[in-house]
């Protein structure tokens, strides 16, 4: 038991490259988050990452690097990882372990400190739903789908369509994930998702959690309205998943 705990806890100081907090406030955090609902602590933990600059990498910084832990600087798929895996532990180096199995198809490897499979992560936001390791999809429960045509070996996929989400969004909850469906003629490799962002709600008031920008324009971690985000964003529509 003991040299197993070591293992976890050189596993986590090995896989870093910066943390918006020390691995003490984190674990304080997770001890107050204790019992609370899964979609809550998502939210929680998304609400941190606010103002944290957006990540220019093309790869993203954790890949380049290949680290786990990199929150200086994220994209939306990072913040989205980042923000589970601490969502889901109980400790700084569960995390880690968590995100071996959440980024990845497989798992992930580290030798010597460092993740030796990137290759094998997650680098779209369909695959991530597809695969059942990032919550249940709920988007035929909150409104009616349309039919969009697919790729990677699907004829067609479903989607929220952006003028049916805005009088959906009542039925989201807190920590809820969404996936923003790409209009088929703006894809570039194939991609059906463009991105993804966390939902908070306040009240009768629901919120984007975001990073905003691209890897060729700067930008921060975002909490914006929902409603407004949806009106002007350039996506056909929209998938859900949900924490139970």
């Amino acid at each position: 038991m003991l040299r197993a705990f070591l293992i976890i806890a050189i596993l986590s100081i090995s896989v870093h490259a910066y943390s918006f907090i020390s691995d003490t406030e984190i674990a304080s955090f997770q001890k107050e988050l204790e019992g609370k609902p899964v979609g809550e602590r998502i939210a929680f933990w998304a609400e941190k990452f606010i103002s944290t600059p957006y990540d220019p990498d093309p790869l993203g910084e954790y890949v380049t690097k290949n680290v786990i832990v990199a929150d200086e600087r994220v994209d939306c798929m990072y913040l989205n990882f980042r923000t589970l895996e601490l969502s889901l532990s109980r400790t700084p180096s569960e995390a880690v372990m968590i995100a071996l199995d959440k980024r990845f198809i497989d798992k992930g490897r580290v030798v010597d400190g460092r993740v030796i499979n990137y290759e094998n992560r997650f680098q779209y936001g369909e695959d991530m739903l597809n695969s059942g390791k990032w919550g249940r999809e709920i988007t035929s429960n909150i409104g009616e789908v349309i039919e969009i045509r697919g790729s990677k070996g699907k004829s067609t996929i479903i989607a929220l369509p952006k003028e049916k989400f805005v009088s959906a969004i009542k039925l989201l909850r807190t920590g809820d994930m969404l996936f923003f469906i790409k209009f088929p003629d703006k894809r570039v490799m194939d991609e059906i998702v463009g991105h993804i962002g966390i939902v908070k709600k306040e009240g009768d008031i629901f919120y984007l959690i975001h990073a905003s920008g691209l890897k060729n324009r700067e930008g921060v971690v975002k909490k914006v309205l929902l409603s407004d985000y949806i009106k002007s964003m350039p996506f056909i529509g929209v998938r859900v998943s949900r924490f139970d």
